[in-house]
């Protein structure tokens, strides 16, 4: 396993697959991984790269195996999606990740740390409880509009629609 110079790493939920491949772009290294054997395989392997999509959880396994020394590319899945050779699972993805990560053109996603993460959740999290609250007070002004209840539009007249609501 000394001769792996470029891994791709597929993802998922509970088994990950491996490839890796030598300097030559030959297959050296096809493997299962469970969620939890996977930090113990990289620590074993030495320093190289390894490339992963940018999907759900890339960001924790880059932050997590670059610490073990490796050189971390997370690739965006649209420049991944051509170099699948053959049917889509997940051992052809990984040689995909694989054979994306050399390509000299190829365009790579930054690992983001946790602070940063943590941010961009807050604020999407933010966006959804908003939309959820307007599209709830347009769903109350539509139903009371049918018993001849008509209340402006907006969020500051939500107190009005709550005092129309409430039973006595």
């Amino acid at each position: 396993m000394s001769d792996i110079i470029t891994i791709g790493l597929d993802l998922a939920k509970t088994v990950f697959q491996v490839h890796g491949a030598d300097s030559a772009g030959r297959a050296v290294l096809r493997k299962k991984l469970r969620r939890m054997q996977v930090l113990m395989f990289f620590s074993q392997l030495p320093r190289c790269v390894v490339a992963m999509e940018a999907c759900g959880g890339a960001h924790f396994w880059g932050r997590e195996i670059g610490k073990l020394g490796h050189e971390i590319r997370l690739i965006p899945p649209a420049y991944v999606k051509p170099f699948v050779k053959r049917q889509k699972n997940d051992a052809a993805d990984a040689e995909a990740i694989c054979e994306a990560a050399v390509r000299p053109s190829m365009r790579f996603v930054p690992v983001k740390s946790e602070d940063v993460q943590g941010a961009a959740t807050v604020f999407r999290v933010r966006e959804l409880l908003i939309r959820q609250r307007t599209q709830t007070i347009n769903a109350l002004r539509g139903h009371l509009t049918e018993f001849g209840e008509v209340v402006p539009q907006g969020a500051a007249n939500a107190a009005r629609l709550s005092t129309i609501v409430t039973v006595p």
